[in-house]
């Protein structure tokens, strides 16, 4: 009867203890919110905790040794090349469309044949897009990022991985993968200008020749207007693109010799030519794409890019994004002049320049690890009659055998074809290979201006005739 007694008062104890413990304030622990994944968008999104955003974080770094053929004992052969870079690409679903927002953030060191350079941060990308809108840096609309384009060295067409500009653009979509884009795009990135420091003999001299005079580029006053119209299947890409460039350039010195500015003598006027201003419109047209071939094997594909300019030269120059203030195409020893637009020594008014290219390759995969891919282009620059000139003859030009030659800014072709070989052990991560010629041919016998060590011309000259190069690159490349 006492154990019964015991047991009860036990339990009787145990439930009034319970009760008084309920009755006390209890602190609630905050519920754990858990990174979700985000499929919506593909691999490597994730949602920001406390957002209906969507995050990917990638990068990228890159070695890159280069060789270059030398045409003298200072020149540096060898260049080392290390870039690091970092991709934030944030998407947002909205009752409007997808707002998306891009960043991609490089930095490279650069020494001996690359130009040596300190790190340099690049913002290489970045942008907003809300529907139709794309605004900020972005590879330009004239181009498309779609292109499979794996050469290591330049080509000439709009190369895609190097054609990032600022701009504002909104593009049309009308379904069934057809599009249409204008693009607001920023003109000075893509200017070529050059100095044309040819020797000079006015119309007192006992030779006349009038060399065509150098224009300096002047502020931006209307944006570059690019527009396109893309159709994009599971079979490749096509499109069609337009870009309209304004030449603007400021009153200058004609030019200088010896530190003095030397204006042309108009041979009509007897008067020396002004230091002009104008304002002028190049252009430019392209037609690109690809087309998957499995035929050849699985991932196979080829690609070219027809470029037409008049006026506007960076759009074929191998994605060019900043302005050249001093334009050369080079191989070996020959540097051929090219620019966008000079003045006509005669009358004062702007020339333009024409040049035009076709750029492409194959791309084979001999198995899912190994890669090759072969590629060229070829280009033309053409100037008005009134660029080039005659040589005067001299005895002493015709003993050194430039006596009729031509000089001035000459009409020439440049050839480049590569090849290289890519290893992929590891998903996106490569070793690479890879040979590029280069060959610059004039149209005419070209003399060259020999200058002083300072720059000046002397008003003699050095004949030249074709010149080719070759460029030899090794890479390391991890994705992440």
């Amino acid at each position: 009867m006492a154990s019964v007694r015991t047991l009860l008062l036990g339990c009787a104890a145990i439930i009034t203890g319970g009760a008084q413990a309920a009755d006390l304030p209890a602190k609630t622990a905050s519920p754990v919110e858990y990174v979700r994944i985000c499929s919506t968008h593909g691999n490597g999104f994730f949602v920001i905790p406390g957002t209906e955003t969507c995050l990917r974080v990638s990068g990228r770094a890159r070695a890159e040794l280069l060789y270059l053929e030398p045409i003298d004992r200072a020149q540096d052969t060898i260049g080392f090349r290390g870039r690091g870079r970092i991709n934030l690409d944030a998407r947002t679903a909205t009752a409007y469309g997808m707002l998306r927002t891009y960043i991609r953030m490089e930095m490279t060191r650069n020494t001996g044949a690359y130009g040596f350079s300190s790190t340099t941060p690049n913002i290489n990308q970045a942008f907003v897009q809300f529907g139709g809108l794309t605004a900020g840096r972005a590879v330009s609309f004239f181009t498309s990022p779609d292109l499979p384009v794996p050469n290591f060295g330049d080509l000439k067409f709009d190369d895609p991985s190097n054609a990032e500009v600022n701009l504002f653009a909104y593009t049309f979509s009308f379904g069934n993968g057809l599009s249409a884009t204008l693009s607001f795009e920023d003109g000075t990135q893509r200017s070529v200008n050059n100095e044309l420091d040819f020797p000079l003999f006015g119309a007192g001299s006992a030779f006349p020749v009038f060399a065509p005079i150098a224009s300096t580029y002047g502020g931006e006053r209307v944006p570059d207007v690019v527009a396109n119209l893309r159709y994009k299947g599971t079979w490749g890409e096509v499109q069609l693109s337009g870009a309209l460039h304004q030449i603007r350039d400021v009153a200058a010195g004609i030019t200088t010799v010896n530190g003095v500015n030397v204006p042309v003598l108009n041979p009509i006027t007897g008067l020396p030519n002004p230091t002009y201003a104008d304002t002028d419109y190049g252009f430019a047209v392209a037609a690109l794409g690809y087309a998957n071939v499995p035929a050849l094997g699985q991932g196979d594909a080829v690609w070219m890019m027809a470029t037409y300019t008049d006026g506007a030269i960076g759009y074929l120059n191998a994605g060019q994004t900043n302005p050249i203030s001093n334009g050369f195409i080079s191989a070996g020893a020959l540097a051929m002049p090219f620019t966008d637009a000079f003045v006509d020594p005669l009358t004062g008014e702007f020339k333009t320049n024409k040049a035009y290219a076709i750029a492409g390759g194959l791309n084979h995969n001999w198995s899912p690890t190994w890669q090759t891919n072969v590629f060229g282009s070829w280009m033309r620059f053409d100037a008005p009659g009134i660029a080039q000139y005659t040589v005067p003859a001299t005895a002493a030009t015709i003993a050194a055998g430039t006596a009729g030659t031509t000089t001035g800014l000459v009409d020439f072709d440049e050839i480049r074809v590569g090849a290289n070989v890519i290893w992929t052990p590891v998903k996106d991560f490569l070793i690479g290979v890879e040979a590029l010629y280069i060959r610059v041919d004039p149209r005419e016998r070209v003399a060259v201006p020999v200058t002083t060590a300072s720059g000046d011309p002397t008003g003699t000259f050095r004949p030249a005739g074709s010149e080719s190069t070759w460029q030899g690159r090794l890479r390391v490349q991890r994705d992440f």
